[in-house]
């Protein structure tokens, strides 16, 4: 049987020794309270008072802890505070009644609140089965739709350059091959997306901090994107002596792809796609902006929830890129925000504790809230 559940802002994995130490404790303490007051309470007060106590119990720990602490407390009110006191004898059949009605509440109020809290947990596992099953159906739907139509356009190349390739010219095989490479990096994008949600939903993310360059980092990046970027106008604001920066080379790298790839996705041709960097005292500032459309401003606050894309977008995708971004500059303990610039387009600003502090330009914050706003 497994154990109850128990709140986390209480712990929950107390101990079952520490559960029944816990209780005896609480109950001891709030009876040795009311003796000190008993001259100005009487036996029935008291008796309310230790049954909120072991109701207040009932609510966190198990049911065997609960039901030894319910017989605790009837045995020290009828010895501490019933007359005759001092010892276990009841003084008159009214104490009696009194006695055995204490005993069945206590014991009833344990059983209740538990039954309480295990069909609260039954209804919280019903609820997250429920949203998960939801979660499920639509990453199915979406990549049932995403991974089918790379996959189409592989088996057709393929059989093309298979079955007749003496009819082919060179320039149409190499445009075959072409759409097989970008069919197979839309592929290998889709499983990484997947795989990095994975990651984050086990929160098992723990990032390897190093010193990197973050110029290397993003030509790296403006490397790998020189298809999907061939159309649009790259520029980088980032000095040559820009200082060394402490952070995960490939969660950062997996965070300003998807930056990069999805401002290539929604702007159009001829736009720009400008990423700087400053450093702040011990704050690495990323900028991600573009001259693009920009984001419907109703829609800003829910682009990074998984699997949420634009309305109105006619561009297709899992809705997990943004979500990634979000949970790997979160587990840099950064932070990561979406406004539209003025001028037109969309800014992206992270923020990470990573710019070695000795190396960094040290601006007052005034100041760096003045830059950051300007377009």
């Amino acid at each position: 049987m497994q154990d109850a559940y128990v709140p986390p802002f209480l712990g929950s994995r107390i101990s079952k020794r520490w559960q029944y130490l816990l209780s005896i404790q609480s109950v001891c303490l709030v009876s040795a309270v009311c003796f000190l007051f008993s001259a100005y309470i009487g036996a029935e007060v008291v008796a309310f008072v230790l049954l909120l106590t072991l109701s207040l119990i009932a609510m966190f720990f198990d049911i065997l802890p609960v039901l030894l602490t319910a017989v605790l407390s009837a045995l020290i009110w009828d010895y501490f505070f019933l007359l005759p006191r001092y010892n276990f004898r009841v003084g008159n059949t009214e104490d009696e009644i009194l006695l055995s009605m204490y005993f069945v509440i206590a014991l009833v109020n344990a059983v209740l609140t538990f039954k309480i809290r295990q069909i609260e947990k039954i209804a919280r596992q019903k609820e997250e089965k429920a949203k998960t099953l939801k979660l499920y159906n639509t990453l199915l739907n979406s990549l049932s739709h995403e991974f089918r139509t790379p996959i189409a356009a592989i088996i057709g190349a393929t059989d093309n350059l298979l079955e007749e390739p003496s009819r082919l010219s060179r320039e149409d095989s190499k445009k075959l091959l072409t759409e097989i490479s970008v069919a197979s990096m839309r592929l290998n994008r889709h499983v990484e997306n997947l795989l990095n949600m994975s990651r984050l939903e086990s929160g098992f993310i723990q990032p390897k901090k190093d010193w990197h360059d973050i110029h290397e980092m993003v030509s790296s990046i403006l490397h790998q994107l020189e298809e999907p970027l061939f159309l649009r106008k790259p520029e980088v604001a980032i000095s040559d002596g820009f200082p060394l920066v402490r952070l995960d080379y490939g969660l950062m790298e997996q965070v300003l792809y998807n930056l990069l790839f999805n401002a290539a996705l929604y702007t159009p041709e001829g736009s720009w796609i400008r990423i700087s960097a400053e450093g702040f005292d011990e704050l690495l500032v990323i900028i991600v902006e573009d001259d693009g459309p920009g984001f419907p401003e109703e829609e800003i606050d829910r682009v990074f929830e998984k699997f949420y894309r634009l309305k109105d977008s006619r561009i297709g995708g899992s809705g997990l890129g943004l979500s990634i971004v979000k949970g790997f500059v979160e587990a840099h303990n950064g932070t990561i925000a979406l406004t539209n610039r003025p001028s037109g387009g969309a800014r992206f600003l992270i923020s990470l504790p990573a710019c070695l502090p000795a190396r960094c330009n040290p601006l007052p914050s005034e100041n760096l809230t003045l830059q950051l706003s300007v377009s």
